[in-house]
This record gives structure tokens, C-alpha cells and sequence, in this order.
């Protein structure tokens, strides 16, 4: 039985992105790598003044790594884990022992295996037994209901409520689910995908991800008592400022 994590008396917890290519941050729309923005040279200086703001978690993203099938920019996680508190999940490319190996000696806190859970069921239901469901977080992004991977750019035949199900029985208790028609492109949060992946799995850490444009969507997600949420794009962008995020809290 998965356990309760988030009453109703307590906010949800704001995730920023930072998603890297070549070591710069940047964000992409629908997971196109042609439609990339470079928001910022250093993550690092991006991930300090997160910290310097009260944020206390980072979603870092090795796009580089999702595109070569081994993770690429461990190097940056290493240098923010080193100076930074932030509790870090990493994702992207990891896809060998040795990969997840090198994210957790590099300073990340938890990783998340979306493409391996999918081609290869047998070494992420290892990674689950040997790190505990702590330490591994399901990504279940879906395309028109149906799980997609590598980046994006291949939409399996699982169905997203199916593949979650196969794994939460096995233990897995935190799961980031993106709407890929959204990702980038601040049209809001898809609500009725949260609220189903809720209705089946009463409990689960949802970490919704996409489409967030503003606070109210944030705050669409925690009415609806969504654990966490990631925000990208509408940071960068200035939709949604530090200033927001603090008062959210403050006045929660």
C-alpha cells in the first residue's frame, strides 16, 4: 500500500527545471530538439539563485544524454551538487548500471528512468530493489494517453495508466508524468491526466510536469492536493517570478 505523502494542510512543492544541453541551460517545446531556447550559459548560477530564493529541490535534465543513450553532462550535476544544498533529481540517458552509478556519485539524490523502464523492464526494476523507491522515480510521459521515450521522439504501444500500474506494484511510489503536447508551451497543466493517475493510484507522489504558464495553474494542482509540480519555461520566461513562488508559501 503506497503511503499518504502530502495532507491537505501542506503546499505543493515547486520544482524548477533546468534542462541542459551542451552544458547550457535550455528548454525545448513538445521535446523538439529543434525548437530549443538557450535561457542561460551556467546552470549553476541559475541553480544558486533558486537556492538564494528558498527553493529546496531541482529537476535537472541531461537532454544531450536522453539523445545519446548515456548520460553526458554529469560533470554540471556534480558542480551544483557540490555547491548547492538543493536535493537533486537527475534524468536522462541513464541507461547502464554504470550511468546511475556515476549521477549518484556526482551528488543526485534520486533519478528518474522513463526510456529504461520501458525497453528495459528487468535493470529498472533492479535499480528499484537495490536504491529503494526513495531514491527512483518513475517518468511517464505520455503522447495521446500512450508512454513515450528517448527523449520524446518514440511513443510506445503502453498505455500510461497500465505502465504505471506495473511498476507500482513492485514498489515504485513517486512517478513524473508529462503531458508531451504541453511541455514548453505554457498552455496550463493537463488536470484530467492528474486526476485519473490520482483516481488509480490513491497516494502516489505525482510530479506533474508541463504546460505550466502561471501560478494559477500551480495553484489549480494543489487545490486538487497534487504532491509536486516541475515549472521550466514559465520561469525563464517571467511568468512566474521567485517574488510569486516565495509569497505562495508565505501566505499558504
Amino acid at each position: 500500500m503506497i503511503k499518504n505523502i502530502k495532507d491537505k494542510s501542506s503546499p505543493i512543492l515547486i520544482i524548477p527545471a533546468i534542462d541542459m544541453i551542451d552544458g547550457k541551460c535550455v528548454r525545448l517545446s513538445q521535446g523538439d530538439y529543434k525548437q530549443k531556447k538557450v535561457y542561460d550559459n551556467d546552470p549553476l548560477d541559475v541553480a544558486k539563485k533558486y537556492e538564494d530564493n528558498g527553493i529546496t529541490r531541482l529537476h535537472l535534465v541531461d537532454l544531450d544524454g536522453a539523445e545519446q543513450k548515456h548520460i553526458v553532462n554529469w560533470k554540471v550535476l556534480e558542480k551544483i551538487a557540490g555547491n548547492t544544498k538543493l536535493i537533486i533529481d537527475f534524468g536522462g540517458g541513464l541507461k547502464s548500471d554504470e550511468d546511475l552509478k556515476i549521477a549518484f556519485e556526482s551528488g543526485a539524490s534520486m533519478i528518474t528512468g522513463g526510456s529504461i523502464a520501458v525497453k528495459n523492464r528487468d535493470t529498472f526494476l533492479r535499480w528499484l530493489k537495490a536504491y529503494g523507491s526513495g531514491k527512483i522515480i518513475l517518468g511517464a510521459d505520455a503522447k495521446d494517453g500512450k508512454i513515450a521515450v528517448s527523449g520524446w521522439r518514440e511513443t510506445s504501444e503502453l498505455t500510461l495508466i497500465k505502465f504505471i500500474e506495473s511498476y507500482v506494484k513492485h514498489g515504485v511510489s513517486k512517478v513524473i508524468s508529462t503531458d508531451i503536447s504541453r511541455d514548453g508551451m505554457m498552455t496550463g497543466a493537463n488536470t484530467e491526466l492528474y486526476k485519473k493517475i490520482q483516481e488509480h493510484f490513491p497516494g502516489l507522489e505525482i510530479i506533474a510536469s508541463g504546460g505550466i504558464s502561471c501560478m494559477d495553474d500551480i495553484l489549480k494542482l494543489n487545490d486538487m492536493n497534487i504532491p509536486d509540480v516541475i515549472v521550466g519555461k514559465a520561469i525563464y520566461e517571467k511568468k512566474i517570478s521567485m517574488k510569486d513562488i516565495s509569497n505562495f508559501y508565505k501566505n499558504y
